[in-house]
């Protein structure tokens, strides 16, 4: 059996434990009739990474990581969108081994052409959260060139809200865009972004939101909603609809009906999860926002870089990731151009 190396865990620890992730062997991949066997360049650390991790022991040695961007090295029999030797960015698929490995193997159809004018470390910062805006957006919140109104981004700084600010500024133009940041380089970041205005989520949220629109804010993304229900409620309009993305234990959601709201959760994964036959559309928004990225539209989000891959610079960005003040993205390179 050939083998790769790669970083894992095989039980749930505290990231400051040195056996909390791991340096490993593990077996080199064969890839399915639609994959991608892909060279791992570089990846990042979302949070999702850090809750499976502290989710509970896996069942053996469990990889780990979702972004990558790298090399295609090899293609199964039915591959039809890339061919050995292209460069690519992607998010992965949560039910099967993650990215922190030298190969990877991953179905095509969830797979984007990486930026020509972004390094490997640049746009590995990049596909999981792309994904995650753009649908929240375009498929969950059903917005289109043409909608006018007001959208809040609460959680503006994290990953998702540093790219979905960009989607919003270069495809949404008639939609003034409110950012949530507290830390003045927080609000710096949003700004650059293209948050036409800021208010503090760790202040009076209800009476900075409204001070800015008076009728009401008509949509809503957010990275935080345990607590906020009641908030949202007072600053959304009529017919209003909230796009959310974590996990809180409880939500109770009945305040929404006396505004007619809506409420829609969001999960990246689930195309792959459920082998959808409209998987395909993730390749397609990543070659879009790809092109966004080259027409320089859009930038990259990383703001933080570590290398090489290995168990001890994974600990770091993972340590990084839960302190909850990072702005953008940690990334971890071995590419030697990073």
């Amino acid at each position: 059996m050939t083998t790769i190396a790669a970083v894992g865990y095989t039980r749930s620890l505290p990231v400051d434990d040195t056996e909390s992730l791991l340096d490993l062997q593990v077996a080199s991949p064969a890839p399915r009739p639609h994959d991608l066997v892909v060279e791992v360049r570089a990846v990042s650390v979302n949070p999702v990474d850090v809750k499976v991790r502290a989710g509970g022991d896996p069942d053996g040695p469990r990889v780990l990581g979702f972004d990558a961007a790298g090399v295609v090295r090899e293609v199964g029999e039915a591959v039809t969108l890339f061919s050995p030797g292209d460069e690519v960015w992607y998010a992965g698929d949560i039910t099967r081994p993650g990215t922190n490995a030298a190969l990877h193997a991953v179905d095509e159809r969830i797979v984007g052409r990486k930026p020509t004018t972004l390094s490997f470390a640049e746009a590995a910062a990049l596909p999981l959260t792309t994904i995650t805006a753009w649908e929240a957006l375009f498929d969950k919140l059903g917005l289109a060139p043409a909608s006018e109104g007001t959208l809040l981004v609460v959680g503006a700084t994290g990953g998702v809200g540093s790219i979905l600010l960009q989607l919003a500024e270069r495809l949404l133009p008639e939609v003034t865009v409110i950012a949530t940041a507290s830390r003045p380089e927080g609000v710096e970041w949003v700004r650059s972004l293209g948050a036409e205005h800021v208010v503090d989520h760790r202040g009076d949220l209800v009476t900075e939101v409204l001070a800015v629109a008076p009728g009401g804010v008509d949509w809503i993304f957010t990275a935080h909603s345990a607590g906020m229900v009641d908030a949202f409620v007072e600053v959304l309009a009529p017919f209003g609809a909230v796009v959310a993305i974590d996990d809180p234990e409880t939500l109770d959601v009945r305040a929404l009906k006396s505004k007619s709201l809506s409420w829609h959760w969001e999960l990246m994964f689930t195309r792959a999860i459920q082998g959808r036959a409209d998987m395909v559309r993730q390749h397609e928004l990543l070659d879009r926002v790809a092109d966004l990225v080259d027409r320089g539209e859009v930038r990259t989000t990383m703001t933080t870089l570590l290398s090489p891959i290995d168990a001890a610079h994974l600990r770091e960005a993972h340590r990084l990731v839960e302190s909850g003040r990072v702005i953008g993205k940690v990334v971890v390179s071995d590419d030697p151009a990073s």
